[in-house]
């Protein structure tokens, strides 16, 4: 597998790439957010890359940022979504909002995207979210200050029920299901944890 290449850009014309690493030249698609972030040509660039092999080619993927590599490799184990079309979606939002998306089940923001329809957009949640738990960690930790993260109950009781060993989608079913507003996250773990038990 080629994890990542460093080399010098010869050519820019999205979604392709050419990176001469040591006089090879390696063609690489990459989705606009690689592109935004790119020098200009004739710059040297570290891109972290994702093999696909198929029976027809070798499509070598190309991304920024170890977040938008994982993002893309866990989109495209959701049913329906290919290389194409996780590219697409990367094209059109940062890792980190897609993230956001997912967790506030946020379809709205999703079918603005192109080719992506409602029944996609709702699958994308449900398929995603339990799989997207450690890139919104490091992506909201990274994003937002501590105080903010400490001032949301429901995040804090999904990773204290995570922390006791339950599935990430069932920490978040669990305390939904008994979420108020006016809960503090103590209040809701233990609302949660009973909850469970009733299951």
């Amino acid at each position: 597998m080629i994890g990542f290449l460093r080399g010098i850009i010869i050519k820019k014309q999205p979604p392709l790439l050419l990176l001469d690493v040591q006089g090879v030249g390696y063609e690489i698609e990459a989705p606009m957010t690689t592109f935004y972030a790119l020098p200009e040509v004739k710059n040297e660039v570290e891109i972290y890359t994702h093999l696909v092999v198929r029976d027809d080619a070798h499509l070598l993927f190309g991304f920024a940022t170890e977040d938008e590599r994982h993002l893309f490799r866990t989109l495209i184990k959701v049913n329906g979504v290919g290389a194409k079309m996780g590219l697409t979606i990367l094209s059109g939002i940062e890792a980190d909002e897609f993230a956001s998306c997912v967790k506030n089940n946020d379809t709205d923001r999703l079918v603005k995207l192109p080719g992506v329809g409602k029944k996609t957009a709702e699958r994308l949640i449900i398929e995603m979210r339990d799989r997207l738990d450690d890139l919104a960690t490091t992506t909201v930790t990274r994003s937002k200050d501590k105080s903010n993260i400490s001032n949301d109950p429901v995040n804090e009781a999904v990773s204290a029920l995570i922390g006791l060993g339950y599935k990430p989608q069932e920490a978040s079913k669990f305390v939904l299901a008994v979420a108020n507003d006016d809960m503090t996250s103590e209040e809701l773990i233990r609302e949660a944890l009973k909850n469970s038990v009733k299951k």
